[in-house]
């Protein structure tokens, strides 16, 4: 037991060292890279509701913080300042609602903007610089609408958009890699995104891509002449089934295991999965979204209700006109007009594990007698006061026209 003292500790201060050499490399990227002269814009393309990150690249040495702005245009005069002038914004990703202000959607951390959730209104440019005015660094952020996305299932032969070839340009999509198996152990289901590409000789030579001569479809890289056929083409998901086993739980030996436990499961269910459980109230009629705890927009993500899986070939937001149930490509699972059947447990996967429960119990809303006190019946007294007030005044002054164009006819006695 001696021995095993100083070797801890030797151990111990050699991770202090490593982790020491860690950030000052961090802080030796700065030192290595330099800015541009002329600032350049590189380009990202991003799917709504995904959150995206993007580093402040180069900075002078003497610079402790950054500010971040953020233009729709190239010299707009309306500019936006993402910082609070200290470098410190921290916004909780689990309070981020889509469709708010970017102001309420961001973060700043270690010189980067983090967006949580982008929308298609956040699509524009995004600089890194000071609270003077000075830039160091920029990005042309596309973020690419879901709305009338186009689906493909690849197991009934379903097949992506063809390509779209013009004289001076091209458009294209390119996929991201093919996500992990949702679910293992049962079939499960893969996702692929993929956005709109244009191929030019004649795009803007301030932005910058992965590829020479190829930017995203929303880019403002891209010829205003050119812009419009780009909006016609949509982004792509392509969906296909997977079966992966399941990863073997490391069993703990004989003895290990406390008598508490083993008491403690002599209660449980063994055909529910051991996942912790939200329990939740909803009236009838009402509409419910249900979120996947620490689950993002880019993940694997599955739903289950009880033993039924509720497959993206079925349940799939647009696969059917009218959707009651649907899952969008958020990865939420929607249910519209709740129904007492609705009721029971959601089981959510995420990247090939389940990882929580959602207990929903369905009730009819008791109805109560109204008084004079309530908020709403003060409202519908107060609107129903003031259309009679509104009515009554326009039926005068009807009657009050009436009366002077008899008056003004009338031909004068003598």
């Amino acid at each position: 037991m001696a021995m095993r003292l100083p070797a801890a500790a030797v151990l111990l201060c050699l991770v202090d060292v490593l982790h020491a050499f860690a950030i000052e490399e961090k802080g030796d990227v700065f030192k290595r890279m330099a800015c541009p002269a002329f600032l350049m814009f590189d380009n990202a393309a991003y799917l709504a509701d995904m959150t995206f990150e993007l580093p402040c690249n180069c900075k002078p040495e003497e610079v402790s913080s950054v500010i971040w702005y953020f233009q729709k245009n190239v010299g707009s005069h309306k500019t936006t300042v993402l910082t609070d002038f200290a470098g410190t914004v921290v916004v909780d990703s689990g309070h981020i609602h889509a469709g708010s202000d970017v102001l309420k959607r961001f973060s700043i951390r270690m010189f980067s903007l983090i967006v949580f959730r982008a929308q298609v209104t956040d699509s524009g440019h995004y600089l890194c610089g000071t609270k003077k005015g000075e830039f160091f660094y920029g990005y042309d952020v596309d973020v690419q609408p879901t709305k009338h996305i186009t689906v493909a299932f690849v197991d009934r032969g379903q097949h992506v958009q063809d390509d779209y070839t013009e004289k001076l340009f091209s458009l294209f999509t390119a996929f991201w890699d093919w996500t992990r198996c949702d679910r293992c152990g049962v079939r499960g289901e893969q996702r692929r995104i993929g956005l709109c590409y244009v191929q030019s000789a004649q795009l803007h030579p301030r932005y910058r891509a992965a590829m020479p001569n190829v930017t995203s479809c929303g880019s403002r890289a891209v010829p205003a002449h050119f812009q419009y056929p780009g909006r016609l083409r949509r982004p792509e998901v392509a969906i296909r089934s997977c079966l992966t086993p399941c990863p073997k739980e490391e069993v703990p030996e004989e003895g290990v295991q406390a008598i508490s436990n083993v008491i403690s499961k002599l209660g449980e269910k063994p055909w529910l999965p051991r996942v912790p459980t939200q329990f939740h109230k909803q009236p009838v009629g009402s509409g419910l979204i249900i979120a996947c705890p620490g689950a993002r927009p880019e993940h694997a993500v599955a739903w289950d209700k009880d033993s039924v899986r509720l497959y993206r070939s079925r349940y799939l937001v647009g696969v059917n006109k009218s959707m009651r149930v649907f899952i969008d490509h958020g990865n939420h699972l929607h249910i519209q007009w709740v129904q007492v059947s609705d009721g029971g447990t959601y089981f959510c996967w995420r990247e090939g594990k389940m990882v929580a429960g959602f207990r929903l119990s369905v009730m009819y809303q008791h109805r109560h007698r109204r008084t004079f006190n309530d908020p709403e019946t003060i409202y519908a007294a107060k609107a129903i006061g003031m259309s009679y007030v509104v009515i009554s005044i326009v039926f005068i002054i009807i009657h009050v026209c009436r009366c002077c164009r008899r008056v003004f006819r009338c031909p004068a006695r003598t």
